[in-house]
C-alpha cells in the first residue's frame, strides 16, 4: 500500500501517540522539545514530524483549519496506525473567570461544525476520553500552569455569528447572531475553536481516543464590544511563550498516557 494521499505518510511514519496542532508552522516548534525527531512528510496544510520525547514514541501532524481537512488528518492518521490523538490549539473564551494565557482543557465538544454530521447524527456526542482528559489535567498541574476543563464550541465559521455587524465582509449580518455568544456563555461553554468536535467523533467512532487543549488568547464577548469591530490582530496573541506552553503540555500529556499504558 502506498502513501496516504493527503498527508504522505505510510505504516510506520508515525508513532501511536499524535498531537494535532492547526498551524502547520508549529510542528516544528513542538517537535523542538523532543529528544529526536525527523521530519516525515509535508504536503498542503499537512506537516508531520515523528520522534521521541522523554523515551516516548509520539508523532505531530498539521490539521489545517476547521473540521473537514482534520477528518482528512484522521483518517489518513488512523490508517499509517496512529491510535491516540491530542488537539494542541488557541482558542477564545466566552466565560470572565477565564484569562488570556490559562489552558482550556476540553471534555467534550459542541457539534457546530458540518464534517461530524457526515459521519455520525447529531445526537451523537463529541466526547473526549477519559483518560486522556485525565493524563491532560494531571500535565497542567505538573507544569504550573492554570486550566480550566470545560465544552468547547467548535464551528466552521470564523468571521461568521459575532454579536453585531463588523466581523463579516462588507459589515455582513443575521439578526439571530445577535445574542449567540450571550447564550453560550449562559450555556457556560469554555472554549471557540474550529477542530475538536470531530475529532472527537471520530476517535470515538473508530474505538480509538482523543483529547484536546487549548490557550485562551481572549474573551470573544469582550473582542465583539459595543462597536461590533473585529480584529484578529488584536484577539490573536502569537508569542512564543504561548505556543511553548502549549507544546509542553501536549507533550507531556501524551508521556503520561504512553506511561500509564506501559503500566497496562
Amino acid at each position: 500500500m502506498g502513501a496516504e494521499y493527503h498527508l504522505q505518510i505510510e505504516g510506520g511514519d508515525v508513532a501511536p501517540y499524535v498531537l494535532l496542532p492547526g498551524d502547520p508552522g508549529r510542528v516544528e516548534t513542538i517537535a523542538s522539545l523532543w529528544d529526536d525527531a525527523r521530519h516525515v512528510a509535508t504536503n498542503r496544510e499537512y506537516v508531520t514530524y515523528t520522534g521521541t520525547y522523554r523515551g516516548v514514541p509520539i508523532s505531530c501532524t498539521s490539521t489545517g483549519i476547521g473540521a473537514p481537512s482534520t477528518a482528512i488528518a484522521l483518517e489518513e492518521l488512523a490508517r499509517a496506525g496512529a491510535t491516540t490523538f491530542f488537539r494542541v490549539g488557541t482558542c477564545g473564551t466566552f466565560l470572565d473567570d477565564v484569562a488570556n494565557g490559562d489552558l482550556a482543557i476540553f471534555d467534550a465538544a459542541m457539534r457546530l461544525d458540518g464534517a461530524s454530521h457526515g459521519y455520525a447524527p447529531p445526537e451523537y456526542p463529541a466526547v473526549a476520553s477519559h483518560d486522556v482528559v485525565t493524563a491532560a489535567i494531571t500535565a497542567a498541574k505538573g507544569l504550573g500552569y492554570p486550566y480550566h476543563v470545560g465544552v468547547t464550541r467548535s464551528a466552521d465559521t470564523f468571521y461568521a455569528r459575532h454579536p453585531r455587524p463588523g466581523s463579516s465582509f462588507h459589515g455582513f449580518w443575521q439578526s439571530d447572531w445577535e445574542n449567540h455568544f450571550e447564550d453560550l456563555r449562559r450555556l457556560n461553554v469554555l472554549g471557540a475553536e474550529m477542530e475538536a468536535s470531530v475529532i472527537f467523533v471520530l476517535a470515538r467512532l473508530w474505538g480509538l481516543r482523543a483529547g484536546g487543549a487549548a490557550v485562551v488568547l481572549d474573551n470573544v464577548l469582550r473582542v465583539s464590544g459595543e462597536s461590533g469591530e473585529f480584529d484578529p490582530e488584536d484577539q490573536f496573541d502569537h508569542s512564543g511563550d504561548q505556543i511553548e506552553k502549549l507544546a509542553r503540555l501536549g507533550c507531556e500529556t501524551i508521556r503520561l498516557i504512553f506511561e500509564a499504558d506501559t503500566r497496562g
